[in-house]
């Protein structure tokens, strides 16, 4: 799907809440990306959130646990 259709699914979901808690949530959401805009990033900072979020959509991940264990064998001298 389309940013612009998912968007647009997003508006007509968004029109028939009801429930204020989830609105109130979507105004904090809206809130904290205005504030997010306010950054001035370098154009280098830019491309690293950039590279950042398409290798996530890419799924290359790692969770929490996977990470600590690997860093552990690693750099046990760190964990002690």
């Amino acid at each position: 799907m389309d940013i612009q259709a998912e968007k647009l699914s997003l508006i007509e979901w968004l029109a028939k809440v009801d429930d204020d808690r989830i609105i109130k949530q979507f105004k904090a959401l809206q809130q904290s990306n205005e504030a997010g805009l306010s950054l001035n990033l370098t154009l280098e900072e830019k491309a690293a959130v950039d590279q950042g979020l398409k290798s996530i959509e890419e799924g290359n991940v790692h969770d929490h646990d996977s990470v600590m264990k690997s860093t552990k064998e690693k750099y046990p001298h760190l964990f002690k």
